[in-house]
């Protein structure tokens, strides 16, 4: 499906749209004695310098999706967020939902959703709009409004084990096949630089995010040492608020 697109099955990619929408995700209660260090390893998803947000931890995969398709990163972000959920004392400091717009350096958008609230509608999926075509869910592409391509991967082995079988095999045969390090590090960073756009409610630049001086980790790397972020005297986390967050 991608190598179709990236060879023009729908012209030119000139809109992607990206989703990882679901319900809510685990909590771990906090234990009698737990150090603040101790309690935020456990609940890591929680904070951003061991997760990054739901919109790195887990969005990345579809953005990276949209990055490969384009064979291209963004340019600059845009977009919105916050917690409609995540307001008590166990839910860190991430927000709860994004909504990220994306811009390429040809001017093609990339949309993308990502949200985790109890009760809501679940999408995880990737679709494009090209100048001759649409490819509205993977497997699928369209050209006037007929099937060109409809995959289904049902019947495949499993994904996540073939990549680790092809992985192993290479490194046994001291093959060096798979230098996916530094589209991993830009996808990273197209997530990175969505979230400090929805922190900051400001137009996010990839040189500027990617010259940040913000620092997210703790001073110390300690069982007893204290992370950046604590909670208040009512027990809740501060968390990024748009106009008033150090974007740099």
């Amino acid at each position: 499906w991608i190598d179709r697109l990236q060879n023009g099955a729908i012209g030119e990619i000139i809109t992607s749209r990206v989703y990882w929408n679901m319900g809510a995700l685990w909590i771990h209660p906090r234990k009698k004695g737990q150090t603040e260090m101790e309690y935020q390893m456990d609940n890591w998803y929680y904070f951003n310098w061991l997760c990054g947000d739901h919109i790195v931890e887990q969005h990345v995969h579809n953005l990276d999706v949209s990055n490969w398709a384009k064979q291209a990163y963004p340019v600059k972000a845009y977009g919105s967020g916050g917690r409609q959920v995540r307001i008590g004392p166990d839910t860190g400091e991430i927000y709860d939902h994004h909504t990220v717009e994306f811009e390429y350096a040809d001017g093609s958008r990339m949309f993308s959703q990502c949200r985790q609230i109890p009760g809501t509608k679940d999408s995880v999926t990737e679709g494009f709009h090209g100048t001759k075509g649409v490819a509205p869910s993977p497997g699928l592409i369209l050209k006037k409004g007929k099937e060109i391509m409809n995959y289904q991967a049902k019947n495949d082995p499993n994904p996540y084990q073939l990549e680790h079988d092809e992985l192993f095999e290479a490194i046994s045969k001291g093959e060096y096949k798979f230098a996916d390090a530094e589209n991993a590090a830009k996808s990273t960073l197209t997530a990175i630089m969505g979230r400090m756009a929805t922190y900051s409610g400001q137009i996010v630049e990839w040189n500027a995010a990617l010259n940040s001086q913000v620092n997210l980790m703790p001073e110390m790397l300690d069982w007893n040492a204290n992370p950046k972020v604590l909670p208040g005297p009512d027990g809740i986390y501060p968390c990024a608020v748009p106009g008033v967050f150090k974007l740099m």
